[in-house]
């Protein structure tokens, strides 16, 4: 079995529950992200046209159940990718609170699977297991959680979960449950994918190594007998030209030192995630290793975990990079970029023209409007005519 080539992208935004600002590694430029700061966030991304917004997950975020539930009214097409965490949440619970916010959203929730990759975090939890064990609750709880979601009363009892007689009272607004997204690149993790998901995801690694991942993937699936999709998640710096992409990529860690890049690589470095090994060994903590593709640039993992690589250049080449994984097989494009609601507004004005998106977006351009007092909008898109009392 071989992916074929995706024809259009769902472009998907990022809600920074963690924090958001200027620069990385520093206080300077920092914002905060209160409630009506990641509004602005959603309702922008709501207007440009994005197809969702992925919400993280873990002790550093605000948790996203809750700010997906607080922002979603604000908005009216955008969807949320929202975590459920095997052996934090019991599969029960997790499947009644899925089944209510795709009802409180109107279809609009999308669920990202996630099992955890920092030992450290994971005892912080009270998880303990190893590694491959996690991927084995992990199993089990989408044995569960999918089957009720489903409409199923559930009986199972596992080497780790067990329930007797579960159900849904209220059914999600999505025939058997919101679509499951998942990321894991260890043999464990694609072993429990091939048999649970609906969207496999990778971190932006370059696109031969994605295209080897994408194969050991189908592999496994094969076997499975289901089909699986692709996403990937990335950062975008783009600018008008390429030499103001690159420079916009330098002020982004203008403010790193060596002292917080090597307290950051040591924490990767405890993890027992693959997915997070891979990202450091693309550039192995060091500044003169970062452009690591044609236009990908692993700047941003010195100091974050997970995605840390992002997409450099000038709308054109974003654009074309961005084909490249299309024609590997991905149809799905999780982005995010410093400060997320500028970068929100830039990446959909300069490059969401060049794309063939398979969701509606603001459309851009138009004559001047020289107007008495000069050019009011910059364009002729007037407001929409609205009824009395609306």
């Amino acid at each position: 079995m071989t992916t074929a080539p995706a024809a259009k992208a769902n472009v998907l935004w990022f809600l920074p529950t963690h924090g958001d600002g200027r620069y990385l590694g520093t206080a300077t430029g920092g914002r905060e992200t209160d409630l009506s700061y990641l509004r602005q966030i959603a309702q922008a991304a709501d207007r440009l046209g994005y197809y969702g917004v992925l919400l993280p997950t873990g002790k550093s975020c605000e948790d996203s159940w809750l700010v997906a539930s607080a922002v979603a009214p604000a908005t009216e097409r955008l969807r949320y990718l929202v975590a459920v965490r095997p052996g934090l949440q019991s599969p029960t619970l997790a499947a009644r609170m899925t089944a209510t916010l795709d009802r409180l959203t109107g279809g609009r929730l999308l669920v990202n699977v996630v099992t955890g990759g920092d030992p450290v975090e994971q005892k912080a939890d009270g998880i303990f297991l190893p590694h491959d064990e996690r991927y084995a609750v992990t199993e089990e709880f989408l044995t569960i959680y999918s089957a009720l979601l489903r409409g199923e009363t559930v009986t199972h009892h596992g080497r780790h979960l067990q329930v007797e007689g579960a159900q849904l009272l209220y059914d999600p607004v999505q025939a058997g449950g919101p679509p499951l997204y998942f990321g894991g690149s260890s043999e464990a993790g694609i072993d429990v994918a091939s048999r649970t998901i609906d969207k496999y995801l990778t971190w932006g690694e370059p696109p031969a190594a994605v295209a080897a991942k994408i194969a050991a993937v189908e592999k496994v699936v094969k076997t499975a007998r289901r089909k699986v999709s692709f996403g990937i998640r990335l950062h975008v710096i783009v600018r008008e030209t390429e030499e103001e992409a690159w420079a916009a990529a330098d002020r982004l860690i203008a403010h790193l030192d060596d002292e917080t890049i090597a307290k950051s690589q040591a924490i990767f470095a405890r993890m027992d995630s693959e997915g997070q090994r891979r990202m450091s060994a693309l550039h192995g903590g060091r500044r003169d290793k970062l452009v690591v593709s044609p236009n990908l640039w692993a700047g941003v993992g010195l100091v974050r975990g997970g995605a840390g690589t992002a997409l450099v250049g000038n709308p054109e080449q974003v654009a074309a990079r961005i084909k490249e994984y299309q024609a590997l097989g991905i149809d799905s494009f999780i982005l995010s970029g410093y400060p997320h609601l500028e970068e929100a507004y830039r990446f959909a004005e300069l490059v969401f023209p060049l794309l063939d998106l398979g969701h509606d977006r603001a459309q851009f351009g138009g004559s001047i409007n020289n107007g008495p007092f000069g050019e009011t909008i910059a364009n002729d898109v007037r407001p929409r005519p609205r009824a009395a009392g609306l």
